[in-house]
């Protein structure tokens, strides 16, 4: 690297469309830390941002297209008996196969963010005759999202690039895999809307049929119960990964993406949105649903008990939650976890209370665009409130994570039992 760099400072596109031309023929050189030091140039303002990701994208597409036809020529015999010689021997032709198998033509999206496999899966390609329109199709999709995302990350990081490019990997490949996953399904659709509509509406057809079966209550609460139970899984899950300190790595990336993203500009924005998770804007939704229970008059003595024992119970269920935390962090030597943190009680608490508000107003309306805006503003607000915490760095955001979840679980156990109170009442 500390070769290319000169040549880079000098030479820039040229060099970056060269290094990854030849990286990509399987030649050693070190394309995903040349493309980093590219972000950090495009951050000191000496590259352009959208024509790097192009140049680099270029590159990176005509060496995988020469690796496939290469692959394609010459065929399985001839790297069997030579390919050894230039690393890509029988054991390297097994390994990279095994990872087809595994993840299929999805493989030349993620292979690009994995070494050892992105500078072969060209020549596999080809090998194994696999139809260029097909490897056009994810090849190409996953260079532009390898530069793109590899730059970016490089041009938000700036000079803290060498210091977590290792930890945010692992991140990338995920986040690469969720946008090759959207951008592939977007190609199908647009290829396929004929049979794609016909088959949404017959899915629709039948979810209306149970919604109209179920009634629109039930439907809502089967809903609830089925997104508690998935909460549940997941807060088990963040349970066994604070007990084994898994979230370190986690917190670091986030803690230096969020500034990056979210600069000083958005101060006061971020003051606000943390106000929504402070207990007076806590407590005044609390008595707004209290008089939307009174303006309803449908079950108000049930309602107005389950909204108190939902917001106090919460409460409780937050403390006694970062205390159990706290002495097994102490017990367990977490230092990263000192204070009574996780789960956050801010978020915790604004997906009980906000929850079970929209809950209210969405079980009473009739105007569905009225109940989605109020759905929507509801994730909006939750999301908003964590993001504002990590901005002013009050809380870790696995601590952020965790208030969500566990929030989330509380809130649905409430609002079944609520609706069970509530059918019990009509039966009898």
């Amino acid at each position: 690297m500390e070769h290319i760099v000169p040549w880079m400072n000098h030479y820039g596109y040229i060099i970056l469309f060269l290094s990854l031309l030849l990286e990509l023929i399987a030649l050693p050189i070190p394309g995903e830390p040349l493309m980093g030091y590219v972000g950090l140039l495009v951050f000191q303002g000496k590259m352009n941002w959208g024509l790097s990701i192009l140049v680099a994208c270029s590159g990176s597409i005509i060496g995988m297209t020469l690796a496939y036809w290469i692959g394609f020529a010459l065929g399985a015999p001839f790297f069997h008996k030579y390919g050894h010689y230039i690393h890509l021997g029988p054991e390297r032709l097994e390994k990279v196969s095994q990872w087809f198998n595994r993840y299929g033509n999805k493989l030349l999206v993620i292979a690009y963010f994995i070494p050892g496999v992105r500078h072969f899966t060209g020549y596999f390609s080809g090998i194994n005759r696999l139809p260029f329109r097909t490897f056009a199709l994810y090849a190409y999709t996953g260079a532009l999202i390898w530069a793109g995302t590899v730059i970016s990350l490089g041009k938000i990081l700036g000079p803290q690039w060498e210091h977590f490019h290792l930890a945010i990997k692992k991140y990338l490949i995920i986040a690469g895999i969720v946008i090759a996953v959207a951008i592939v399904l977007y190609l199908l659709y647009k290829n396929n809307k004929a049979r794609l509509k016909a088959i949404t509406t017959t899915i629709l057809t039948r979810i209306v049929h149970t919604f109209h079966s179920l009634g629109r209550v039930r439907f809502l609460v089967a809903t609830i119960a089925a997104i508690g139970v998935i909460l549940f899984i997941f807060m088990i899950s963040l349970t066994e990964d604070f007990l084994t300190n898994e979230f370190k790595q986690f917190d670091e990336v986030v803690n230096v993406l969020v500034p990056l993203v979210f600069t000083s500009d958005w101060a006061g924005w971020m003051r606000l949105f943390a106000y929504a998770a402070s207990w007076p804007a806590l407590i005044s939704v609390a008595v707004l649903s209290l008089g939307w229970i009174i303006v309803v008059k449908q079950n108000r003595s049930l309602e107005a008990f389950f909204l108190c024992f939902t917001f106090f119970g919460a409460k409780l269920f937050e403390e006694g939650l970062q205390r159990i935390f706290h002495h097994l962090s102490l017990a367990l030597s977490h230092v990263e976890h000192p204070l009574y943190n996780f789960p956050s009680e801010h978020t915790l608490m604004v997906t009980v209370v906000y929850g079970f508000a929209t809950f209210l107003l969405i079980r009473h309306l009739e105007n569905p665009i009225v109940r989605m805006m109020i759905g929507t503003s509801f994730f909006l607000i939750e999301v908003l409130v964590g993001i504002s915490h990590l901005y002013f760095e009050l809380k870790y955001p696995s601590d952020i994570i965790a208030g969500y979840a566990f929030g989330g679980v509380w809130l649905s156990v409430n609002i079944v039992l609520l609706e069970i109170n509530r059918l019990l009442r009509t039966t009898s």
